[in-house]
């Protein structure tokens, strides 16, 4: 058994990034609603417990606390931002809203050399005090120690940035360190995790692979399973891992809908049926999907015609392969590429306090449809964890670390009415893009340009512009190429690709695509603009 951090969500929307950090430490954790039962923290039996932060005020919130089983079971407790504020309440201090607000950076100095801080700093001043530099976001803040806390932190407008019991194993912070803005934020984890929670640092996935597949093994038997291939990364995973798991007992069911990627259907084909040896029933539904979406331009209206159309030949697929073939007695569970963080967002607590961002849903509801039972192997884990998993399952390192691709494909991708000649232009000139990005390296990293970029794609736009050719005069397409950089898709600034990449790509494309005769590179960051431009 892993050696697990349970982490109580009081509401933050940075919650998920504290798991991130304890599992980059290869310490298993959990989040869950803050207002969970006494019962279930005992049972749980977490080595240590994380309480986030929160939108809301202590003061104001009464009933946003934590469960008394957190005092109650003997185990280091760490406080962040809200976490402190309730410690603090909780444990008989004082919380009042404060005069100043903080929001952003922060310096704070740290007080009395306990255990979580003790050699962490950023910088001294010159009387010799260590200094870390935090991302601060709050409103309320501590004024009064609980009886047994020493100061741990201060900052010139927060006096209280961080207290300790460490008789009882209680720290709290009014930074958040689970962000990057926090520069010592991952050291501060790691020592809490390991050092005073004392995890053992097990949760790695070259070894999860053996634990997982024992797992599927159990749950699924000798009964058999259908899984709905995408090529996406999270669907690839779970079909390889059950493969591993269960061998024959799989069929994967492709639907290709027309809007895939250059020789994308072949290339899942080749991997999944030609290495993986698993079996996969490939559909060519690209007539169907182009022909329900002949004058259609508005992006939901594609959107739902794409998924709606997705389910139905899947489940057409799936009443087959649920009736049983030659030698196949009937299928009796549905496999999903569900991960951790739609789990999450599904949750939410009972009181409703938490802010839920998005609510996740079975793709069409298609277990309750089906009637058949639900197979998840992924939804304990990470997208990154996801990836090394691929990895450790014997998938190309390129499949498995692919810019993320809509469910919709090139159908969104496609400025207004999705034509067949459109999608065979774009295909064509998204690969050029993406073969030089990959060809291309940054001097000073020495890594190609399509790892420094988070995501890069070609927008097909529905209008024509003049061109010279030769000494011929044309009036062809204009795409637009979009490459973004981020840490967490919540926001995205533009890349900026070397000029010598983007005329080289540009050059490529209006040679080698005829049809397309201008590119323009896309510099809108998100916010204002998405990075999808439908």
């Amino acid at each position: 058994m892993h050696d697990k951090i349970l982490i109580l969500d009081f509401g933050s929307q940075v919650t998920q990034l504290i798991a991130r950090r304890v599992r980059e430490a290869h310490v298993y954790c959990e989040i869950h609603p803050n207002d969970v039962s006494d019962a279930f923290v005992r049972e749980f039996a977490p080595k240590a417990i994380i309480l986030s932060g929160s939108h809301a005020s202590t003061y104001e919130a009464e009933d946003l606390r934590a469960p008394q089983a957190v005092w109650d079971l003997g185990v280091p407790v760490l406080g962040i931002c809200y976490g402190m504020q309730t410690m603090a309440a909780q444990l008989g201090g004082a919380v009042e809203g404060g005069k100043t607000r903080e929001f952003g950076y922060a310096e704070v100095r740290a007080h009395g050399h306990t255990r979580l801080l003790d050699g962490i700093q950023d910088f001294a001043t010159a009387e010799g005090h260590g200094m870390l530099k935090v991302w601060m976001s709050h409103g309320d803040k501590v004024t009064a120690l609980p009886p047994g806390f020493k100061l741990m932190a201060s900052t010139p407008s927060c006096p209280i940035a961080g207290m300790a019991d460490e008789a009882r194993g209680y720290y709290a912070v009014q930074f958040h360190p689970e962000v990057t803005h926090t520069v010592q934020g991952r050291a501060l984890l790691e020592r809490f995790v390991l050092q005073i929670a004392g995890a053992k640092p097990d949760w790695v996935m070259r070894d999860h692979v053996e634990e997982a597949v024992a797992r599927i093994r159990e749950q699924v038997g000798d009964e058999e399973v259908i899984l709905g291939l995408s090529g996406g990364v999270d669907s690839s995973v779970a079909a390889a891992l059950i493969h591993r798991a269960i061998g024959e007992q799989l069929t994967c069911v492709f639907v290709d809908h027309g809007l895939l990627r250059l020789n994308e259907g072949d290339m899942v084909m080749d991997m999944f049926a030609g290495k993986l040896h698993a079996r996969v029933i490939r559909v060519d539904a690209s007539e169907l999907f182009l022909g329900e979406l002949a004058g259609v331009s508005d992006p939901e209206a594609k959107r739902k015609i794409i998924g709606r159309l997705f389910v139905d030949v899947f489940k057409a697929e799936a009443a087959k392969l649920k009736a049983g073939t030659e030698g196949h007695k009937g299928a009796t569970f549905l496999a999903q590429g569900t991960i951790y963080p739609d789990v999450i967002e599904s949750g939410g607590a009972k009181t409703k306090k938490a802010t839920t961002i998005k609510s996740h849903h079975n793709v069409g509801g298609l277990p309750e449809q089906l009637g058949l039972k639900l197979l998840e192997p992924l939804r304990d884990l990470f997208k990154d964890e996801v990836r090394e998993l691929g990895v450790a399952l014997g998938l190309p390192h390129d499949m498995v670390y692919r810019h993320p691709f809509p469910g919709p494909g090139l159908g969104v991708r496609i400025l207004g009415e999705v034509k067949k000649e459109y999608a065979d232009l774009l295909r064509r000139a998204d690969a050029i893009f993406i073969e030089e990005l990959r060809n291309f390296r940054d001097e000073a990293s020495g890594k190609t340009w399509y790892d420094l970029t988070s995501q890069a794609f070609t927008v097909f736009l529905p209008v024509k512009s003049v061109g010279v050719m030769g000494d011929g005069r044309t009036y062809d397409y204009v795409v637009a190429l979009r490459a973004v950089q981020t840490s967490d898709f919540m926001t995205a600034d533009w890349a900026e690709l070397p000029y010598a990449l983007l005329k080289k790509v540009s050059g490529r494309i209006i040679n080698e695509v005829r049809g397309i005769n201008r590119v323009t590179y896309d510099v809108s960051s998100k916010p204002p603009a998405t990075i999808e431009w439908e």
